[in-house]
């Protein structure tokens, strides 16, 4: 596994384990989303959803904002994201 991988793969799993001192609003926790899925499935696909599901809409928006930008560039996006966060909050 490469060294990137395993910081992205750590980050993840400090984002997912946080409690309470790791608090992002709502449109940084879209640019991470967006971040995630583009370092792990690459660029957005599928249909768009329906105007009554918001929140699916919002985080397909987000994604497809990003497309095009390599999973590599995305995974070190989203630990540079989580680092900034993290020294704020110390």
């Amino acid at each position: 596994m490469s060294d990137l991988k395993a910081r992205f793969d750590a980050t993840v799993q400090y984002v997912r384990t946080a409690e309470g001192s790791f608090q992002p609003s709502n449109d940084l926790k879209l640019q991470m989303y967006a971040l995630f899925k583009q370092a792990t499935e690459g660029d957005v696909s599928g249909k768009r959803p329906g105007m009554l599901d918001l929140v699916g809409k919002a985080k397909y928006d987000a994604w497809a904002k990003i497309k095009g930008i390599s999973k590599e560039s995305a995974m070190q996006q989203y630990i540079d994201t989580v680092e900034s966060l993290k020294s704020r909050h110390r």
